[in-house]
Order: C-alpha cells, then sequence, then structure tokens
C-alpha cells in the first residue's frame, strides 16, 4: 500500500562553489551571494520539501593536502551555513532548514542563544545537523581534538547542555500581564550550573523558550557510537545502506533499538536514505549512459580522481593509473571508511584504473544495479522503499537550480499522484512536518 513519506535535499557541496566543474556553472549564479539558494529553497518548498540540509566541513584539511581540496573545489572553500540559513528562511514559509553545526566549534550557552533566536525567527523551522568531524576540532582550541568515540561523547553533553539552557525557563515563566506590567516571573526559571567532563556554563538562558518545540536535530553516523547517539538524540537520521529490503530493514532496527536503549520510541526518529540519481527522459537514454560508464575514458577517470583525491587528502591524479594503488600512499589522517569506499573488494594487485572504473560505472533503476533511470522508474523504487517501511529519502548534489529543476521536474507530479509526497505542509514548522505521518 502505498504511504507517504519525508523529502529532503542534501546540499552536498555545503555553502561553497555551486555548479563549479558543470556545464551550470554559466547561469552565472554567484554562490557567495543568496540568490542562488533561495531560488533552490523556493523549488522545494514548492515540490512539498521537509528539510534542506547544508553539509559543512570548517577545515581545509592537513597543511600538506590543502591544494588537493580547493583545486577543483570539492573540499572548499565553504562559507558557514549557519549564516545561510536566514537568507533560505526569508525566501520560503514551511522549508525546514538544517546546517550542519560541530560542537567543537560553539561553546553551549552561546549555541544555545544563537539557535533559539533562529527557532524563533524561522517560525520553528530550524534543524542542527551535528556532526563531530574530528579533523576540523585542532582548529577551535588545543583541547578541541579528541578520539572519534571521545567526540561523540563531547557531542552528547553538549547537546545535554544546550537542551537544559533551553528547559531553564518553565512553561509558565514567560506571563505576559499588560495589566499588572509583569512580562516574566524570574522565580520560575532554573539557576543551571553545569560543570561537566567538557563544558562548564552557568545559566538560566536570557533567550526566549519555544512554543512549538526545539530545533531538530539530524545525525549523519554511522559507527556503533555513532548510531547510539542518533537513538538518543536525533529527529532525523542521515542514512546510507544498500538500497535492498534486507539492508534497509536491518539499518532501521539498529536506529531504532538505539532509540529504545534511551528510552525513546521508535517513531521519534525519522530514517532518511541519501539518494543521488540521475533522472532521465526515457528507458533507452537511460541505457545508453549506463552502457557509456562501462568503459570510462582517461578524461572522466582523471574527474573521479581529483574528487577522490580531495576526500582522501592524497594526490590520486599524480599515480600511475594501471599501476596497483599502493595503500601505504594514505596517511594516518585518512579515514579508513574512505578507503574502502575506494578499494572495495578487489584484489590488492588491483591497478587505479579498476577502483576508478568501478566508481564511473552506472546501473540502471529499473534492476535496481543503480541510480540511472527516469521519473517513474525512480517513484518505483521510492514506493518499494515505502513498503518497506521507509520514513523518506536525501535527494543530494549541488543547490543550484538547474539541478534541482533537473531532478524534480518530472518527479514530483509522479509522486504526489501515487500519495508518496505531501501536497500541504502542516502548521508549526519542522518538527510538526516530520511527526505529522
Amino acid at each position: 500500500m502505498t504511504r507517504p513519506q519525508h523529502f529532503g535535499w542534501f546540499l552536498a557541496r555545503g555553502f561553497g562553489p555551486q555548479g563549479w566543474g558543470f556545464p551550470s556553472l554559466d547561469w552565472e549564479y554567484d554562490w557567495t551571494r543568496p540568490e542562488i539558494y533561495q531560488e533552490s529553497a523556493r523549488i522545494l518548498e514548492q515540490a512539498g520539501f521537509d528539510l534542506v540540509i547544508i553539509e559543512d566541513a570548517p577545515s581545509l584539511g592537513s597543511p600538506e593536502t590543502i591544494d588537493l581540496r580547493v583545486r577543483h573545489a570539492f573540499g572548499g572553500p565553504k562559507h558557514d551555513p549557519l549564516l545561510l540559513a536566514p537568507a533560505l528562511f526569508h525566501a520560503t514559509s514551511h522549508l525546514g532548514v538544517v546546517p550542519t553545526v560541530n560542537p567543537a566549534a560553539y561553546l553551549p550557552y552561546t549555541a544555545a542563544r544563537q539557535f533559539a533566536t533562529l527557532q524563533h525567527l524561522s517560525g520553528h523551522r530550524l534543524g542542527l545537523n551535528v556532526v563531530t568531524d574530528t579533523g576540523s576540532a585542532r582548529h577551535f582550541s588545543d583541547a578541541a581534538s579528541l578520539g572519534h568515540d571521545e567526540a561523540y561523547d563531547r557531542a552528547e553533553e553538549w547537546l545535554d547542555g544546550i537542551r537544559e539552557l533551553w528547559r531553564s525557563w518553565d512553561d509558565d515563566a514567560l506571563v505576559l500581564d499588560r495589566a499588572t506590567d509583569h512580562y516574566a516571573d524570574g522565580s520560575r526559571m532554573r539557576a543551571i550550573r553545569h560543570r561537566g567532563t567538557h563544558y562548564a556554563f552557568d545559566g538560566p538562558l536570557n533567550a526566549l523558550p519555544f512554543t512549538d518545540g526545539e530545533p531538530a536535530i539530524v545525525s549523519p553516523g554511522g559507527s556503533g557510537r555513532g548510531l547510539g547517539f542518533a537513538g538518543a538524540n536525533s529527529d532525523v537520521q542521515l542514512a546510507l545502506a544498500p538500497l535492498n529490503e534486507t539492508s534497509v530493514r536491518a539499518y532501521r532496527a539498529k536506529i531504532h533499538n538505539a532509540a529504545i536503549e534511551r528510552g525513546r520510541r521508535p517513531d521519534d526518529i525519522k530514517i532518511l536514505f541519501a539518494i543521488q540519481p540521475v533522472i532521465v527522459s526515457s528507458a533507452e537514454e537511460a541505457d545508453r549512459v549506463v552502457a557509456a560508464s562501462a568503459s570510462p575514458d582517461d578524461a572522466v577517470l582523471t574527474q573521479i580522481a581529483r574528487k577522490q583525491s580531495s576526500d582522501l587528502e592524497t594526490d590520486l591524479t599524480a599515480l600511475d593509473l594501471d599501476a596497483p594503488l599502493d595503500r601505504s600512499v594514505f596517511g594516518p589522517h585518512v579515514s579508513q571508511g574512505s578507503i574502502a569506499r575506494l578499494v572495495g573488494d578487489r584484489a590488492d594487485d588491483a591497478p587505479l584504473r579498476a577502483h576508478l572504473t568501478a566508481l564511473a560505472r552506472a546501473g540502471r533503476i529499473r534492476d535496481r544495479s543503480g541510480f540511472v533511470g527516469t521519473a517513474d522508474e525512480f517513484a518505483d523504487l521510492i514506493e518499494e522503499l515505502g513498503e518497506w517501511g521507509n520514513d523518506g529519502v536525501l535527494l543530494w548534489g549541488d543547490f543550484h537550480p538547474v539541478t534541482v529543476h533537473r531532478m524534480l521536474d518530472e518527479l514530483v507530479p509522479i509522486l504526489r499522484r501515487r500519495g508518496i509526497l505531501r501536497r500541504e505542509y502542516a502548521p508549526g514548522g519542522l518538527r510538526a512536518n516530520l511527526q505529522a505521518f
């Protein structure tokens, strides 16, 4: 039976050079100005999307590899997504906006006050994509760098402290009695004294409490500790997993079990699987795209190597395509998960060309070997995900009007006719829309 699902957009390049490396750059949008993001946000709201998540990484990486990250604008530059949020709120009325925030970068009292301000200014449409990104922590203080699990411990203390500050006003502390000229009751505010492992601060917060709920929390972590953090804290989990029934159900079970272990209900968390489809006009065109990807030329492989070089902070373009990839070229700072995504299950003596070719190869939505297909075929996949209990999907790519239109123009009417995509928003902001179904 067809069921409605939630839809979001993951702004994969962050607040950075939208369109760089693509023909759409010649539309001449200025990525440092708000107009390109506002136009794209209005399209999403017209489509009925719940939220847009703005990726961020405050760091350009290690000093030795900065050029790899900025040369083709894969890893930088990036501006602060929290400061882009007001421009998107101004351009829309219902869309949730979720900038990425790193607990290492914000003291809890400052964060609680700024986020509360944006929640009020937006009509309760703010979300926070909480990432621990240990590689960026060195920019904020000598004490900021922690191990993987310890960074999650700090994030949990940070979020608990922020919530403690948000809740430092009792429900009846705001009096607003004009007859007695009584604005608020100070006796109904809690004097907070937090002395934790990572933070020390006092309250209460001087920002107003919320009438329609706190900002929604989003998390992307896939490790055991990351899933535990999501189970305890998140309203939305950004999910990456193979899109077959076994994997989808198993992933959802992990998140739900983590929620139950922390005293929450499984329905408290909406799990949205990230997908980047290639929507084309016909099945014949999809077949041509897939066939062409099977034998990529060196120019295509070089483009893939550039992006991988940024992600891996290792210059793959300087290596021989036809020589075995020596894993010792990756320094200790490189994520083992990123290396595993590059090399897959191929043999140790496989050449770099084989790894890049595997990344270049596309598959058909129709046979579930990939994400190239027509809008109808992609809607079939989304409908199938719903049959497995899925809450929704995150489409991702540059936040460029050309990209957004290309992906949504044919897809939105089909999803609406099938009853998968909302036609109306719920009153009350982002949390209300997430909990509407």
